[in-house]
């Protein structure tokens, strides 16, 4: 099997190769800091060598389950937030057909995601899509109590029970939560589900390679085996006795600090293929979540090439020189299409007549690639094979590692996420939450 690789020749005119080299001894003592836990978060490290640890009787039971809902449900709703919905998400849109909304269930069911947001109109929408429908339900929170995950359970609760009966919807409703405590465990602890464990020391963002993202990527149809085969592989590929200019997780780590240190503050990752929109996504609160501390970090943006070349392409070309590119180069398409002629030629596109699209597609990357580069944009390319559950499984584990080493060399804990709390308690207070008194009275007098 060929392997995920990175190039960094298109940032060396920006910063040196001896700069990013010079950033070995920090790299160092970041993975020795991760693989000895010895900085902050190292009560976070159960994902660093979890695709190793993975055993085939835990597949198994993972397959098992999934399969138990696609024989029993049309749909399948996913509650879960952040990490609790964007790796499951993201392999899915990955690997599914780009019209699998619009094709029939003859592959099971379809896997659809609430518990993300707090829209009424979403919540409502959703609730009328699956009046008459036989659907299951996987809740995904280690507390129970997140308020945009458990209102939404508390909606697809009821309704569940209510059309397809009590008995019935403690078979098709699985909990992945806590082991002991929490009102989700409580909850599935009383009603019979199905449960899997989030383990305390796997934060959301880095989870995909639990039942959090395992079951529902199982559910949808696709290969866990191979997804956590990918990124097992990956996982030798960047250990720490791998030498530091072959290990891309190092490399990566250490090339985007060597940009942040030079003034470039916002990373865009680019794909050229619309299935990996939410791969982006999922990157995005990967290190967002990991590296937004303390006033620093750099920003994580992306960008779906070529439609957002006739968006943002003109500033990414010619705006302020804040940004470095990170582009997501996928070799090989899963399927061909060749350009027609035609006799009229009055779109004058002949000249690509026999052409595969996907040539004409890397023509466009290659020409912006350069064009970008000469605008004063440095850019890292990461080439994957093909789209398929093996180098899926290796990007998600290649990102975790490099985010990892990368919050280290910054200074920070890359694995807590304090920021988050604000808005909770602002909200929490707001709605007149009880606990919260003294803050609501306080907010109110500021408003």
């Amino acid at each position: 099997m060929k392997n995920i690789t990175l190039n960094i020749d298109k940032v060396t005119g920006f910063v040196s190769r001896e700069q990013i080299l010079a950033l070995e001894p920090q790299v160092k003592r970041a993975q020795q800091a991760l693989e000895e836990g010895t900085l902050p978060g190292n009560d976070f490290l159960g994902w660093l060598h979890l695709p190793s640890s993975i055993t085939k009787e835990h597949i198994e039971e993972l397959k098992a389950t999934a399969q138990t809902l696609r024989e029993n449900c049309e749909v399948v709703v996913v509650a879960g937030i952040g990490g609790s919905y964007l790796g499951a998400r993201a392999v899915i849109e990955a690997l599914s057909n780009n019209f699998a909304a619009l094709l029939g269930d003859n592959n099971g069911p379809r896997v659809i995601f609430a518990g993300h947001n707090i829209s009424e109109d979403y919540l409502f929408e959703l609730t009328e899509y699956l009046k008459g429908k036989k659907f299951g339900v996987i809740n995904i929170s280690k507390s129970g109590t997140t308020t945009e995950t458990a209102l939404a359970f508390r909606l697809l609760k009821k309704q569940c029970e209510e059309q397809r009966g009590k008995e019935t919807a403690s078979k098709v409703i699985v909990a992945i939560t806590d082991a002991v405590k929490g009102a989700a465990r409580i909850t599935a602890d009383k009603e019979g589900y199905k449960s899997f464990i989030i383990p305390d020391n796997v934060g959301g963002r880095f989870s995909v390679l639990t039942p959090v993202g395992l079951l529902p990527i199982a559910v949808a149809g696709f290969d866990i085996e191979a997804l956590v085969n990918g990124a097992c592989d990956m996982e030798k590929n960047c250990a720490p006795e791998v030498p530091f200019e072959e290990n891309i997780a190092a490399m990566y780590a250490a090339t985007r600090n060597a940009l942040y240190a030079d003034g470039k503050k916002i990373e865009i990752l680019v794909n050229y293929q619309p299935k990996l929109h939410f791969t982006s996504e999922w990157w995005k609160q990967l290190y967002g979540e990991s590296e937004g501390k303390e006033n620093k970090g750099i920003f994580p943006a992306s960008v779906d090439f070529t439609t957002d070349l006739h968006s943002m392409g003109q500033w990414i070309q010619e705006g302020e020189r804040t940004i470095f590119e990170t582009v997501l180069s996928i070799e090989k398409p899963n399927s061909s299409l060749t350009v027609p002629s035609d006799e009229e030629n009055l779109d004058g596109l002949n000249f690509l007549a026999g052409k595969h699209v996907d040539e004409v597609n890397k023509m466009a990357e290659l020409g912006t690639q350069l064009a970008h580069v000469d605008g004063g944009v440095p850019n890292i390319r990461i080439s994957i094979p093909e789209l398929n559950a093996y180098y899926i499984g290796q990007l998600l584990y290649f990102f975790e590692i490099g985010c990892g080493i990368s919050g280290y060399i910054l200074g920070v804990n890359p694995f807590n996420q304090p920021g988050v709390e604000a808005y909770k308690k602002n909200m929490f207070a707001l709605l007149d939450k009880p606990g919260y008194e003294e803050e609501s009275k306080a907010i109110r007098a500021r408003l």
